[in-house]
């Protein structure tokens, strides 16, 4: 039996001609929707808005969010240095001078020369004080002379007393009266103290010639120790008055393989300086070259300048290379205290304190509808110190990076060397990260 044939469809009359129209004019058959780009372009669109305001959120909680700057905490070598300048000066100098005033006849010396015990360095013209020889030596000529005449008046003088005793006794008292015998008794006794007199008077010239023997001796001026001339002020012909005071004519310094470094140590820094420590320095001359030294006195008087209160202080320094001169000036760096295999911290991460709101913050809340969410009230409670129970006047704390999150550690400090600091005890251990500044965040 043949299946039953399907009548056609009726079109409705209404779509027939349109349906006519469209084939007549080759139309294409419209799409699903599904499958329109106008539909995806839309969904893309939709989904690079949502990842732009994800990225938009998580990159303001990233901002919001506290950034620190931390540095590892290590052991090492602490050294604990004081820095003062001053100049480098002889052990020992001289200034040779003139005692006597005179024209200058030679210079036997210049600057560099050197000098060894007992040699002339100058003369002076010695022709007044051979004069002055000859004067003295008549002077005591004259003494002598004169003694010898008061030496025959004592004689006379006696004699003639002797004569007028044996008359008296002879003429049982009758002659020469008592009033003659008396003044011859006096003119002895004058006699007498005029040869002490003359005497006196031979000293007195002897002193002078020997005088004026020293002070022509003392026209040859001549090194009083071995040494180095350092200056000379002095040429032939010049006129030397030492009327009032002695006329520096050479500096000596007795020996310049030991010289001495004076320098001005702060006040703030007096108390970390004490004899026997070692200490370098630098001159100009020598850039790069450290020379060593030590100190050998910490003075008790002080120093004022431009309202800074300074003490003078000794370095002892070796020159036996002879390479370093009196005059330089040196900064000198002194080694007041060291340490070694000690636990470090950097001084920036103890003057550390982070905000009130950063300190132990809980991460931010991620999401437009977790920010609309109000925080637990509290959050920005100012956590307590770690230090604040220490029982130490010179506990501190810093600051460690712990998940994220800024943690107070106490410590107790040491020495410093300006940069890093030692810390004697407390809870901070090597490996651990300590804060040393907060960037804060970026303005949105």
């Amino acid at each position: 039996m043949s299946p039953p044939k399907l009548s056609p469809a009726v079109t409705p009359p209404e779509t027939a001609p349109q349906s006519d129209l469209a084939t007549l004019l080759a139309e294409p058959t419209p799409r699903a929707w599904f499958r329109r780009p106008v539909v995806w372009g839309g969904f893309a669109l939709m989904l690079l808005t949502a990842v732009g305001l994800w990225y938009w959120q998580a990159s303001r909680s990233a901002d919001a969010a506290p950034n620190y700057i931390t540095q590892t905490v290590a052991r090492g070598n602490l050294t604990l240095t004081v820095t003062a300048n001053g100049t480098l000066q002889p052990t020992r100098s001289i200034n040779i001078g003139s005692e006597l005033s005179g024209t200058v006849l030679k210079v036997n010396v210049d600057v560099n020369d050197r000098l060894e015990k007992g040699q002339v360095l100058v003369e002076l013209d010695p022709s007044k004080l051979r004069d002055q020889i000859l004067r003295s030596r008549a002077s005591v000529a004259v003494a002598k002379a004169l003694v010898e005449q008061t030496a025959a008046t004592v004689d006379e003088a006696k004699a003639n007393l002797v004569r007028l005793e044996e008359v008296a006794r002879l003429s049982g008292g009758k002659v020469p009266s008592r009033t003659e015998l008396d003044i011859a008794r006096a003119t002895v006794k004058r006699s007498v103290a005029n040869y002490a007199s003359a005497q006196a008077g031979v000293n007195d010239a002897l002193a002078a010639l020997s005088t004026d023997d020293i002070n022509l001796s003392k026209a040859s001026i001549r090194s009083p120790s071995n040494g180095v001339v350092l200056t000379r002020s002095v040429e032939p012909g010049n006129a030397v008055a030492a009327s009032l005071q002695a006329v520096t004519l050479f500096t000596v310094a007795e020996d310049l393989t030991q010289l001495r470094l004076q320098v001005y140590v702060d006040e703030a820094d007096v108390g970390s300086v004490k004899v026997g420590q070692e200490a370098s320095f630098t001159v100009s001359a020598y850039p790069s070259r450290q020379f060593p030294a030590q100190i050998t006195r910490v003075g008790f008087g002080s120093t004022i300048t431009d309202n800074v209160v300074t003490y003078l202080t000794y370095l002892d320094v070796d020159n036996s290379d002879l390479s370093l001169r009196p005059g330089m000036t040196a900064t000198a760096t002194i080694t007041a205290n060291q340490r070694t295999d000690v636990l470090l911290a950097p001084n920036t991460a103890l003057r550390f304190t982070p905000t009130a709101a950063d300190a132990g913050k809980p991460a931010a809340k991620s999401g437009i509808l977790a920010s609309m969410i109000p925080s637990r009230p509290g959050g920005n409670i100012t956590r307590k110190s770690a230090a604040a129970g220490a029982s130490t006047a010179l506990a501190r704390q810093v600051w460690v990076l712990s998940e994220g999150k800024a943690v107070s550690v106490a410590v107790t400090p040491g020495i410093s060397d300006g940069r890093m600091t030692e810390i004697t005890g407390g809870e901070l251990q090597a490996g651990m990260q300590v804060i040393t500044d907060q960037k804060k965040a970026a303005a949105k």
